[in-house]
């Protein structure tokens, strides 16, 4: 469960709960921002982690109101650049023009007027790779989490006008530029489309694409929102020769269906193959076609390897090598067992041949392969080596280099921490990030190591305002000789721009200075980070205290959890949420804990809860209540716990424990039962719902099975009508359970909206349980 980049303005508004929304069950997004943002204190930290805060200058500082909050008063921005080559990139500030700037030689000009965006109601925009044409896309229609419609027109930059002729369908499902020269290639109504240029027709790739059944290039709803998490599932080889594809059959899935009650005297009904624990899946296919000569060659099979063709399985990635080279990874449907198959195509017999020497596995006996994901290689020059991250032999996630086989890889990085992401692989460099410095797992650093001499680790950022900054994500150029570094706190964030040889700060993108001046006025919590030892488990937590926290007073204490495998809420990121106004203004500690199941921390605590969810989560979270409770400033009869998606599910077994801890809660858009929820993320976690395997313990763990618990507490349930990700089926089985049991319980509903409940719905559902909560810790 589980939120890619215009040239990323990012305004973090009232939407800021996507910190911890993010994982309608937990994905983040693939690719270079792979781990920036997924869900986001006492004696023995260090002085640099003890109270931060933004630092009140001002005379006599307010509270923070609940509407500033929701009109997103103090968000902030952080600027990624859209690189276009090795030294040069895009941006555009809203409602302005598109700006090319140079970074070697300080120099920007115009590239595209604001006007002509404004002809065809452009909010988004695509440079070809030559730079001489332009994609503009407009009519944005939303469809999952990262998938969408748009239409799009090509605008000529050197003869300065749009191109007509053979001109593009409405409604794309997607549609990009060749890494070289300018082809296009598109889906449309689930086919594929390639065009040699923005003034030759279109070439049709695949004819058989059907709505809801045969998808040819984009995933069907599973795959984009639990495997690949992006809208597409085709890529170009480097140098445009070939598109390498995946074609997915639904046909047969099990389809989930809920009304759209809209404004119509009748509501309509919304249909998706959504494939559930145990439910058949989708099957797939990976082809390749030749980009040059389409037609006359079409479309060639990459073959499975026999030990993933054999039973039901996952592509997981596609990562090209060169243009005749690509590299699979297969997964199997019990998701321990991966193979990265490297496959040539064959000239004389006009096939791909992917040989078993080629063919690399990743195999895991305590849990499942990877982490969220199974990590993609990132490939070296000489074409048939590459660096991966997976578990060394003490379970922790590092940095290894492959050549023959994933048992004889040489190990790059080492220690009780963990390497995220691979940012880059240049002839000289690995760039990377991790958790290494002063041991905090919430934190994110940048890394180089010098592939020459592998036991040379340099860290770009670790010192780099080193109180302001230590959770930073990068995006580099085209040959990496220059980067982008986007800060994202623990203070106010800000965005600059590094010269790679000597890590020299070139520019200042965006510091929010605004932000900064207007936060002087508000009375801003303390957020302090550390952990707590219970039963030899080491529990990290983040705690929001009041501004003008009284260690002998006694506070209420709400836990925001999220808990789901994979996660981690303990980040050492800047907000301005609703954890920032409950704190400040009526002086409510809030608090985040990462138990058995988060990420980050070793494979031990990672796959704690493999084939048992709700059980540790639960656990943990009363545990460090316990704990907290202890510290003497916690009023013990005000303690309440609340969260959204796996969170809701967490919460709600939390409250349905019997163990008192708890006086009240809020469950938004809750799982209630494993087998209600998606198949490659459940199994991925808890195994098959038969006799055989793990159906024992999916009936244990249902919401349901608490119901005669609930009786002891406030409950708050809510949930959106037009959920597609958790379905509301999971609230009205715990609702159902509830009133059949005879306990009393409040409960919203919000009709049309989805798993996120955005726009006014949003505000209202942070409005309500806000007077839900007041009214339980019985604050005026």
């Amino acid at each position: 469960m589980k939120i890619q980049l215009k040239i990323l303005v990012g305004v973090i508004s009232c939407l800021f709960l996507s910190l911890f929304i993010m994982c309608a069950v937990l994905i983040p997004p693939k690719g270079p921002a792979q781990d920036i943002l997924a869900t986001e204190a006492n004696d023995k930290m260090p002085p640099a982690q003890q109270g931060t805060r933004v630092r009140n200058k001002g005379n006599n500082p307010r509270p923070l109101t609940l509407k500033e909050y929701l009109d997103g008063d103090f968000s902030y921005k952080t600027l990624s650049p859209y690189w276009i080559s090795g030294n040069e990139y895009l941006h555009q500030f809203t409602e302005d023009d598109i700006i090319l700037y140079n970074v070697e030689y300080g120099q920007s000009h115009t590239l595209l007027s604001n006007s002509i965006l404004k002809k065809v109601n452009a909010t988004n925009y695509i440079l070809s790779a030559d730079q001489n044409f332009m994609l503009l896309e407009s009519n944005y229609s939303k469809l999952w989490r990262y998938s969408y419609t748009a239409s799009y027109h090509i605008y000529d930059l050197g003869n300065s006008a749009f191109v007509k002729g053979h001109e593009l369908p409405h409604d794309i499902q997607y549609i990009a530029w060749s890494p070289v020269g300018h082809k296009l290639v598109y889906v449309y109504q689930n086919n594929i489309y390639l065009k040699q240029g923005p003034r030759e027709p279109a070439v049709q790739i695949t004819t058989n694409g059907y709505w809801n059944e045969i998808f040819n290039g984009i995933p069907d709803w599973v795959y984009e929102e639990e495997m690949l998490a992006v809208k597409y599932a085709l890529w170009w080889s480097p140098n445009a020769k070939n598109v390498a594809y995946l074609q997915f059959n639904d046909t047969g899935i099990p389809v989930i269906e809920y009304s759209y009650y809209g404004e119509d005297q009748y509501p309509r009904k919304i249909k998706i193959p959504y494939p559930k624990a145990g439910a058949k899946n989708p099957t797939v296919r990976v082809f390749v076609v030749d980009a040059t000569y389409p037609e006359a060659l079409g479309p060639k099979e990459v073959p499975a390897p026999a030990a993933i063709a054999s039973s039901d399985h996952y592509v997981t990635w596609i990562t090209w090598v060169r243009d005749n080279r690509i590299c699979v990874q297969w997964l199997k449907r019990i998701q321990n067992f991966s193979v990265s198959a490297i496959c040539d195509y064959n000239d004389r017999s006009r096939s791909w041949d992917c040989p078993q020497k080629q063919q690399h596995i990743e195999e895991s006996h305590t849990g499942w392969a990877g982490g969220f994901f199974v990590s993609a290689p990132s490939f070296t020059s000489d074409g048939i080596s590459y660096y991966k991250i997976f578990s060394d032999k003490d379970g922790y996630k590092h940095i290894h280099y492959v050549k023959d086989s994933v048992e004889k890889a040489v190990q790059i990085t080492s220690g009780k921490w963990e390497a995220i992401y691979i940012y880059r692989v240049t002839d000289d460099a690995i760039f990377y990030s991790s958790n290494e410095f002063e041991g905090y797992p919430g934190r994110r650093n940048i890394y180089k190591i010098n592939r020459r001499n592998p036991g040379t680790r340099q860290c770009i950022t670790c010192y780099l305002r080193k109180e302001r900054c230590q959770y930073y994500a990068a995006s580099f150029s085209y040959n990496a000789n220059y980067y982008a570094l986007l800060c994202y706190g623990p203070g106010i964030p800000i965005s600059t721009i590094y010269e790679s040889r000597y890590d020299r700060e070139i520019r200042i993108l965006e510091d929010n200075r605004d932000l900064e001046s207007s936060l002087q006025k508000i009375s801003m919590p303390t957020t302090d980070f550390d952990k707590l030892e219970v039963d030899g488990i080491t529990l990290w937590y983040k705690m929001v205290l009041p501004p003008r926290f009284d260690k002998s007073k006694k506070y209420p204490l709400l836990i925001q959890v999220y808990g789901g495998p994979c996660s981690q809420s303990v980040k050492h990121t800047f907000g301005v949420s609703w954890t920032t106004y409950l704190a400040s203004k009526e002086e409510i500690v809030v608090a985040f804990v990462d138990g058995r199941g988060t990420a980050f921390q070793g494979d031990e605590m990672l796959y704690a809860v493999y084939r048992k969810l709700g059980v540790y989560e639960v656990d943990d979270q009363i545990s460090a209540v316990r704990k907290f409770i202890d510290m003497g400033f916690i009023d013990e009869k005000r303690i309440a716990i609340w969260g959204w998606s796996y969170g809701g599910y967490v919460a709600s077994l939390a409250l349905g424990s019997g163990t008192g801890v708890f006086q009240c809660g809020m469950a938004v858009a809750p799982v209630s039962s494993w087998e209600y929820y998606a198949s490659i993320y459940t199994e991925r976690f808890m195994g098959l719902p038969t006799k055989e395997d793990n159906l024992e313990h999916y009936r244990n763990s249902t919401v349901m099975a608490k119901a005669e618990n609930f009786r002891d507490v406030e409950y708050l349930l809510i949930h959106g009508t037009a959920d597609d990700n958790v379905h509301f089926q999971n609230s009205a089985q715990i609702s159902k359970a509830l009133v059949n049991a005879q306990v009393d319980f409040q409960a919203m509903w919000y009709a049309d909206q989805d798993h996120g409940i955005p726009g006014l719905s949003l505000k209202h559902l942070y409005t309500h349980m806000t007077h839900f909560l007041k009214q339980c810790f019985s604050l005026a």
